[in-house]
């Protein structure tokens, strides 16, 4: 593990999808994590798992990043572990398809709350110690909906073109410090938010194969940063 245990990745939304996929990938070259969801027993089962596993640290936190108050508590959770944050991965989000005109009242704001201000938060709670260091690198996980407007994209399209607008207005203020910043566009990905659609597994991508990128990514020495990683199924969007 040399140093690596002594390095934090931070991962919001780990227990499913593309974040565990994340999560796994940095446990098994030995990195200590830290991450948080709303659901207690599955952050319990994913620490037990992934520690189980890999023999590294999961450092696990109750936290619904949709509310302000709960993403200063995940904050402060971080700074107590005294270990200087290496990536941040703001991953946390929601999708609740519909149109703009015709959405219940109220999606937006959910996922405004949920897919943008989340990471903004986070993200400016977390700089100021990058800063310092000069070092640490943030991954923004927008989606393919952030270039590419959908009929039934609604306000997660918005949600996630803003998200894209943070990432690449961070990418330009922290350049100068050392801070690498990557925007993530992932296309259809096998997890849960496609659960109950008709289609073949194989008609989407894996999650393992995003953590793939992003670890390779990251791998890259401090003189180089991937601006945008859009990754799409070979077969195209859905």
């Amino acid at each position: 593990m040399g140093d690596l245990k002594d390095k934090l990745v931070v991962v919001t939304g780990g227990t499913k999808g593309i974040g565990r996929a994340i999560i796994e990938k940095f446990s098994e070259a030995g990195y200590t994590i830290a991450t948080c969801a709303r659901n207690e027993t599955d952050l319990d089962d994913l620490k037990k798992s992934i520690e189980g596993k890999y023999g590294n640290k999961v450092l696990v936190n109750v936290s619904d990043v949709s509310r302000k108050a709960q993403v200063n508590d995940f904050i402060e959770f971080i700074r107590l572990t005294g270990k200087p944050v290496a990536v941040l991965v703001n991953n946390a989000g929601k999708f609740v398809p519909g149109q703009v005109h015709t959405e219940e009242e109220g999606v937006l704001e959910s996922q405004i709350e949920t897919n943008l201000y989340s990471a903004y938060r986070l993200s400016r709670g977390l700089i100021p110690e990058m800063k310092k260091r000069k070092k640490g690198h943030i991954f923004n996980i927008c989606s393919t909906a952030s270039i590419t407007a959908y009929t039934n994209g609604g306000s997660y399209c918005i949600s996630k073109f803003a998200m894209y607008g943070m990432s690449k207005v961070l990418r330009e203020e922290l350049k100068a410090d050392q801070i690498r910043v990557t925007s993530v566009m992932p296309g259809a990905t096998f997890t849960a938010s496609w659960e109950g659609v008709d289609l073949p597994e194989d008609r989407f991508m894996k999650p393992e194969d995003v953590a793939e990128m992003i670890f390779t990514t990251y791998q890259l020495s401090d003189r180089t940063v991937v601006e945008d990683l859009v990754i799409r199924p070979q077969l195209g969007d859905l």
